[in-house]
């Protein structure tokens, strides 16, 4: 099989990182996850001198973990991998397991064999849902990560456990250091807790024991760093925290996206013209961090973590605000035009809508733009013999963005010296190779091929399909023109009309805006 040759004549030519990982072997968690698939495919590819890459996989939906791999190595990702080195994908083995059972769920055999011979853990496996259970979210993000680091601490040719947080393990804070934050309780105390007290009863006492954080997700990786810390003892160990995770900047392939959180979710949404208006703050730092420049970094911290060993753990703040920030308006300015120029072939509505910064008017605006649309298609549906399901998709949407608010009403400053100073450690190809700055990264031209990216890597939409799709959005376009001319003079008419049911629907409205009781404003009319 062939691997990485040994270039040393010129210093420029050279791979320390590619090297550093010839022969070894590595055990990944969380591997068909959106970061796991990427870093799967990059040790391949630029790394292919690496001996053996174990991934922990369960079954999920019921699919055996030998179809889950068989899917993941079938992803558009690896097909250059398929077409340039095939035999290369025989070095991916699965591990039959799971992080939330005891000792992983891995049997005797698997467990010796990568007791023996692995050297580089990644521990990227986590539920990323924001208002998970708090039960299953202790289980899964701390329990999994002591899980690991108990089976590490077994391991005798280990050189690094890499586990990737989020930089948003501590949004109480202001700004952000690259230290491990005191935690807002004790780790060993909260799995006891929640251990004997059944689900319903953590659920009561959850938005207590999460405080000032926003949700179950930021709130357990932040106990799991503290874990970490506690329970890592002489392991070679670090923490890499991304920010808010998007689609490929340049590989493995441009825009590669392949699930519905966070950004890509809302330029799904938005491209169909579903979702138009939002609470966010558009004057503040966004801070988007392209999914392959997290995987370079995670690779080169774990080359560093074993060549230049620390007495401290070491943390690295995956982010952009510092470096080549962002705003959300870029998001309004960019995206929108982008998701016209390569539009889906199934949308609802010509895309459009605006950030809000005022819970009142977003309310107002989503009961028009969102709301009423909803009902008057399910409706329809009803009457067509048709399954209604657009209120239905409507509250999924709300919950998304609602969660999201906490994010995109606010701003950080994380400090990134780390991750400056390690790029300063990287020589030869490897700048190149294994490039985690952003300071060359676009940002226009980053959404244009992110929105292009989402369309054909997530909606499955290939390129020939765009001149019917632009069709048919300069004909939702004026639909949508003749629609709001309608609803215009619709309004029109209610303002000189004084009926008593006009004016029940403009109390019905304030009532919407001021959050106060119909009842209690028609009151307020009977008097006047």
């Amino acid at each position: 099989m062939p691997s990485l040759p040994f270039v040393t004549q010129r210093k420029d030519e050279v791979s320390p990182i590619a090297e550093f990982y010839h022969g070894k072997n590595v055990f990944i968690t969380g591997a068909t996850g959106f970061i796991g698939k990427v870093l799967v495919e990059k040790l391949l590819r630029s790394c292919s001198g690496v001996k053996n890459i174990y991934i922990l996989v369960r079954s999920k939906k019921g699919k055996e973990p030998s179809q889950r791999v068989e899917e993941l190595l079938n992803a558009k990702i690896f097909e250059q991998i398929r077409t340039n080195n095939p035999t290369c994908l025989s070095k991916v083995i699965p591990i039959v397991g799971d992080i939330t059972l005891p000792d992983l769920g891995i049997n005797n055999s698997d467990r010796a064999t990568l007791i023996e011979n692995v050297s580089i853990v990644f521990h990227s496996a986590a539920t990323v849902r924001f208002e998970e259970p708090l039960k299953k979210a202790v289980d899964m993000n701390i329990l999994g990560t002591r899980r690991i680091v108990q089976l590490c601490h077994k391991m005798s040719l280990l050189e690094a456990l890499i586990h990737v947080s989020t930089a948003y393990c501590n949004c109480n804070q202001k700004e952000i250091e690259e230290i491990v934050y005191p935690a807002p309780v004790d780790p060993q105390k909260l799995i006891d807790t929640v251990t004997w007290m059944n689900e319903s009863l953590v659920d009561d006492i959850t938005p207590k024991l999460l405080g000032d954080r926003p949700n179950t997700y930021t709130f357990t990786k932040a106990l799991a760093e503290t874990l970490l810390v506690e329970e890592c003892g002489s392991l070679p160990v670090a923490i890499v925290r991304p920010s808010i995770v998007t689609g490929a900047w340049n590989e493995p392939l441009f825009g590669w996206a392949d699930n519905f959180n966070g950004p890509a979710g809302m330029i799904v949404a938005t491209g169909k013209g579903l979702l138009r208006s939002m609470m966010c703050e558009s004057s503040k730092i966004s801070d988007l961090i392209p999914v392959d420049v997290v995987i370079n970094l995670m690779i080169t911290v774990a080359w560093h973590t074993s060549i230049h060993r620390h007495n401290e753990l070491k943390v690295y703040n995956c982010t952009s605000g510092s470096i080549n920030p962002v705003t959300w308006k870029y998001w309004e300015m960019y995206v929108l035009p982008a998701l016209r120029k390569y539009p889906s072939g199934q949308i609802f509505r010509f895309p459009g809508g605006t950030f809000k910064t005022n819970h009142q008017w977003n309310s107002v605006c989503q009961f028009f733009q969102h709301r009423i649309p909803a009902h008057a298609m399910d409706i329809l549906a009803k009457l067509s013999g048709q399954k209604p399901k657009m209120v239905w998709l409507y509250s999924k949407i709300h919950r998304a963005v609602n969660s999201l608010e906490y994010f995109t009403m606010r701003e950080w400053i994380f400090h990134c010296n780390n991750v400056l100073n390690l790029a300063d450690h990287q020589i030869g190809q490897d700048k190149e190779i294994f490039n985690f700055s952003l300071k060359t990264l676009h940002w226009p031209t980053y959404f244009e091929n992110y929105v292009y990216g989402v369309r054909k890597y997530l909606l499955k939409e290939e390129e020939a399909t765009l001149p019917a799709a632009r069709t048919n959005l300069a004909r939702r376009y004026w639909i949508g023109q003749a629609v709001n001319s309608t609803l215009i003079l619709f309004l029109l008419r209610l303002v000189f009309t004084r009926s008593v049911i006009v004016q029940d629907f403009w109390y019905f409205l304030l009532a919407l805006v001021k959050r106060s009781p119909v009842s209690r404003l028609q009151s307020k009319r009977s008097k006047i």
